[in-house]
Order: C-alpha cells, then structure tokens, then sequence
C-alpha cells in the first residue's frame, strides 16, 4: 500500500497499474518501486495528513496523483470489484480551481518557539508545482540513476514560494527607492489577503481553516502592495530595544550595533516592536497594552480603525481614528486587550486589526493567548 522499496510482488504488479498511498517515503521513490517491481503505471493517493494537496512531480513511469478523498472512493472500488481496470488519459490544463489558494501540508507552522509574541511566519507566496529553471547537472528526480536531463521542472517548497517574494521587495524598492526593509515588509504584510477564492477563508491542505499559524498575515497580493497607504516602519534603534527586551547583555549588542548601545531606562516590551502583526501571548485578567506606530506613504488621508475580535478576548484601539496631513507624517495608537473568556483563548485566538480609509485597508494578524 505504501511501496517501500522492495515491499511489491513482481508477479501481481508486472503490467499494472499500481496504487500506492503517500507519505513514508518520497513521492518519486513509489514510482521508482513500481517501475523495478515490472509495473506499468502508478496512482498516488494522498494519506490523511496531505488531504489534498496536490503536486506535480517529474515521475519515472506515467503517474497520477489524487487527493485523500479520491483515494478512498479508489480503495473502495479494488475492494469491491471482481476485475478492477484503469487507464490514464492525456492531462489537460484547467483554469480558475476552487478553492485557491490553500496551505501546502508541508509549509512551515507557527507559533514561533523563539520569540512566540513575534507572528511567525509572516506571508505566504505560491509555491506547490511552480514551473522553474533548472540545472541540467543533475534529473529532475535528483535520483543518481535517471539520465533525463531538462530545462525546466515543477518544483515545490520554500524555494518556489521565496524567489515570488523576493522579485515584489526588489519591485517595490524600485518604485519606492525611499522605503526601508521593514517598509516594504509591511507593505506586502498589510496588504495580503486571508481569503480564498470563494471568499471564505484560507484552508489547509485537509480544507479546513488554516489560520495565520499557517499563512502569517495572508497571500501576498503585490498588486496592493505597491500602495498600501500605511506601512509599520522600523529603525536600527527599534531591534536594539528588542534585544534589550530579549535581555541580551552590553557586549552582545555592541556585537549587533558596532558600538556600545545603552538600553533605555525603561525596559521596553517584546510585544511593542513594530511589527505589522500583533501577538500577546499569556494574557492575563488584568489584560495588556501594546503600543505602535504608523507612517503614511500616500496622500493626505483619514483612516478608521475595525477589529475583527479575537474569540474570548475584547480589543480596543486608542484612537480609534487617526487623520495625516501629509506623506511621511507618523501617528502612535495603544491596543489595549481584556479577557472575556480566558477559555476561549487559552490555545491562542486569532482577529485582525484593519486601518481604513475607505479604499485602502492595513490589516494587521492578531493573535492572543490567554494565561493557563
């Protein structure tokens, strides 16, 4: 069922089409194991964890892969029928799935072990079957024994999802040529998108809500990026006080900073770094505070602040409305959170903090963890 190697029977598979369940091994090594096994074609059936997700592999002998649904009406029909056939017919191209986009089962999860009050990750980008060049010193298997040499393969991972990424921050430095890194983070964080394409929330690979754990602040939108009236800014002086907040000592920072640098007299707090997200972890029933700031990069405008609330958990912005008379010109507000029902937060609640001017919309993850 799983087609460790060696684990087929060259007798029953020689000629057949094989079904093998993911995971265990590589998906390209079950192929590898029916092809030695004399077999002449493979559906791979996604296993619970995977649901479905679905990935387009360079496989050594003609394949197909289906989604953990499919998979058990598939075993259901071998097990009842008497002479089960198959065939695979050519692959088309279809436009325009539902739903899109959707978390990848292997994409990295939060919360973040290091610093939890940091949202971890911060963006998602396609990266499942990214058509992408590739070096012809090697197959597109990577396997010693494949001696097929191509251009291009699907590919999937971080290293599909990153260079999408990377190409909008050297898009957005060139429109914007003033904008720090932090600037253009926030931009693409702001502007991301938590829906689908069916406009209901991102799911995971087994459809169910993903969650920012899963997608940070969303799916990059680079289009809205390009624009997105407020950013969260961040200076070299904002991570010393982080690290001071993280307790590091005077030499360490000197190491960061390349000279002495003296915290301030008043510790400063994990949670207020200005981030574009916002994570309270440990709240307790005489509630927190945190503080940040804001910089306009468009034109004159008033912005009002909605809060999607997080479940068990009552937040307020303070102010609420914020008007900036020009570009450039920075505004500081306080969120404050108090606990409703510690239960419902206490394995984290997520909402959304979303500045608006009418047109444009800064959204900003928030995530809340109540004490145990």
């Amino acid at each position: 069922k799983i087609c460790l190697q060696g684990s087929l029977d060259p007798e029953k598979v020689k000629g057949k089409i094989v079904v093998c369940l993911r995971g265990t091994s590589a998906r390209v090594a079950k192929g590898l194991t029916v092809l030695q096994a004399g077999g002449a074609a493979m559906v791979l059936a996604n296993d619970a964890a995977s649901g479905n997700e679905i990935i387009a592999d360079a496989h050594l002998l003609p394949a197909t892969h289906i989604r953990h649904s499919d998979g058990l009406t598939l075993y259901n029909y071998l097990k009842s029928a008497k002479s089960p056939e198959g065939y695979l017919e050519k692959p088309e191209t279809i436009l325009e799935t539902k739903p899109a986009p959707y978390m990848a089962a292997f994409s990295s999860q939060g919360p973040n072990p290091v610093n939890p009050e940091i949202l971890k990750p911060d963006i998602t980008a396609p990266g499942v079957s990214v058509i992408a060049a590739f070096t012809r010193a090697m197959a597109p298997t990577e396997l010693a024994f494949d001696e097929r040499r191509v251009a291009f393969t699907s590919m999937s991972g971080t290293s599909m999802s990153c260079p999408h990424v990377s190409g909008l921050v050297g898009l957005l430095k060139a429109l914007h040529p003033d904008w720090s890194p932090s600037a253009i983070k926030s931009a693409m964080m702001t502007t991301a998108i938590d829906v689908d394409n069916k406009g209901e929330s991102i799911l995971n690979a087994s459809l169910a809500p993903a969650g920012p754990f899963a997608y940070g602040a969303g799916h990059v939108w680079p289009s809205r990026s390009m624009n997105p009236g407020l950013v969260y800014d961040l200076g070299p002086d904002h991570y010393l006080d982080f690290l001071c907040a993280l307790k590091y000592n005077a030499t360490v920072l000197s190491m960061f900073n390349g000279e002495p640098y003296k915290c301030p007299e008043k510790a400063p707090k994990i949670e207020d770094l200005n981030y574009p997200s916002i994570t309270v972890v440990n709240l307790t029933a005489s509630g927190a505070m945190v503080k940040r700031t804001v910089k306009n990069v468009g034109s004159p405008c008033k912005y009002k602040a909605m809060v999607r609330q997080p479940a068990g958990v009552h937040v307020t912005v303070s102010p609420d409305v914020m008007e900036f008379g020009k570009k450039g010109e920075e505004k500081t507000f306080e969120v404050k959170f108090e606990t409703k029902n510690a239960k419902l937060a206490k394995n984290y609640a997520f909402g959304a903090l979303i500045w608006s001017n009418g047109v444009q919309f800064v959204k900003s993850p928030i995530v809340v963890k109540t004490a145990a």
